[in-house]
């Protein structure tokens, strides 16, 4: 079955709204795992505007499955992954006056600092993976900046999630995975996926692992976190 990694940013969100100590991403993390998640991941961003540095600590003692951190390819967040070390560090692109992440990395444009940046984690033992847009010129390009650092790559579906059913954004995603696969490269996908649209995703046979934040945590609101888990897990099976 294709795994199912659980972004907690969200509940860090609730609780910064506040200022207070609760609800505590970690104790989330938990609840996923128990739930049947595979591992945990989280966006550590340069504005700490959900996850905060302490959370990442407590994470990496937590959780038992894979911890994939999320992160710009600044000095700051290597240096903070290099300490912390989890299993896998997801290079993603970081605006501050995005709400969310928009887009995936352009290796065309990035191609030197992303390549030093996935060395130096590869150097660390850390699994390197990118945030890449379904375009093939930019998974194309992955087969040449990958060399021996880069283990895998997270297709963006947020153009499928937005698109009406049956236009071409899924078979976007479906030739993505097959050139990563065919290249070597483990292949994930996430941004946007409910339960509503991940089945197809969730179908092609070289997706691995799906990353799925929001719409969980937002279901957890109303039923709890190990329900929404299951519900999703559900799904994709």
């Amino acid at each position: 079955m294709t795994r199912l990694s659980v972004n907690i940013d969200h509940v860090a969100t609730l609780r910064q709204a506040r200022g207070v100590d609760y609800p505590d991403p970690v104790d989330a993390a938990r609840l996923a795992e128990e739930a049947g998640a595979s591992g945990i991941t989280v966006h550590l961003r340069s504005d700490r505007r959900h996850i905060q540095d302490d959370d990442m600590s407590s994470l990496r003692e937590t959780i038992r499955g894979k911890l994939n951190l999320e992160c710009a390819a600044t000095d700051e967040m290597l240096d903070i992954a290099l300490e912390l070390r989890p299993g896998q560090v997801t290079l993603v692109p970081e605006r501050p006056e995005e709400v969310t992440t928009e887009g995936g990395l352009d290796l065309v444009s990035q191609r030197i600092i992303i390549e030093a940046a996935a060395d130096q984690l590869a150097a660390a033992g850390i699994m390197v993976s990118l945030f890449l847009d379904p375009d093939r010129e930019q998974i194309e390009l992955l087969g040449e900046v990958g060399g021996d650092s880069i283990t895998g790559f997270e297709i963006n579906t947020d153009r499928y999630t937005r698109a009406t059913p049956g236009t071409e954004e899924l078979g976007a995603i479906s030739l993505a995975a097959h050139i990563g696969r065919d290249l070597g490269f483990e292949v994930y996908a996430g941004h946007g996926l409910t339960v509503a649209n991940v089945a197809p995703v969730a179908g092609l046979a070289e997706i691995e692992e799906l990353n799925i934040g929001h719409s969980i945590i937002s279901r957890a609101v109303l039923v709890g976190m190990s329900a929404a888990v299951g519900e999703m897990i559900d799904v994709i099976r």
